[in-house]
């Protein structure tokens, strides 16, 4: 099969520089959501409807949120910043061009460094950013669903893939990419 026209290249500090700051906000986001609602043991009281606890609460942790109203769901501080990443996330995907961390590369960063020694395909950095919002996403439904943990391990999941690729520039999600590309079922173009 013919492959498709590689499009301009980036400078591969760009997506580094994004992975760096989406580590720390990722960070924020793991902590707000392991001391979150999806770990607690019992219900808590909501206003005047309070839950009556588990018998198995006490020995699950994050047994108790499936009871807990959606409306403390979505006002947890850990769904909260794992929404906003996976806004980021989203805007990384449907618009590169004009995402903040590119935006503040591009404009503050990169004109302060030497010019890069060479150019890498923007494809393999935007499906990582989609990787991304696929696993905070499913970290986000799960957790509004009921799942106990579920918003915390997804979070860390992410942490884990964003710090690889801002200290060791390891792209998972590129990676990921790469090996799918070899199968060809990405970045190919379909005969006619």
């Amino acid at each position: 099969m013919p492959e498709s026209p590689a499009p301009a290249g980036i400078d591969p500090r760009g997506p580094r520089f994004a992975a760096a700051i989406t580590t720390v906000l990722l960070l924020v986001a793991t902590y707000l959501s392991l001391v979150g609602i999806s770990t607690i043991r019992e219900p808590a009281s909501f206003g005047w409807f309070a839950y009556q606890p588990l018998a198995d609460a006490a020995f699950f942790p994050g047994a108790a949120l499936a009871y807990t109203p959606l409306a403390a769901r979505l006002a947890d501080p850990g769904f909260i910043a794992v929404a906003i990443v996976a806004a980021l996330f989203v805007w990384g995907v449907a618009s590169p061009r004009t995402a903040p961390w590119g935006v503040v590369f591009r404009r503050l960063v990169r004109p302060r460094l030497a010019p890069p020694t060479e150019l890498e395909d923007p494809r393999p950095p935007r499906f990582a950013q989609g990787v991304g919002l696929f696993v905070t996403g499913v970290g986000l439904i799960l957790h509004l669903i009921g799942v106990p943990w579920a918003l915390p391990i997804a979070a860390a999941a992410a942490l884990v893939a964003a710090f690889l690729n801002a200290v060791f520039g390891l792209c998972l999600g590129c990676q990921l990419y790469l090996l799918l590309q070899r199968a060809g079922v990405v970045g190919r173009t379909r005969p006619a």
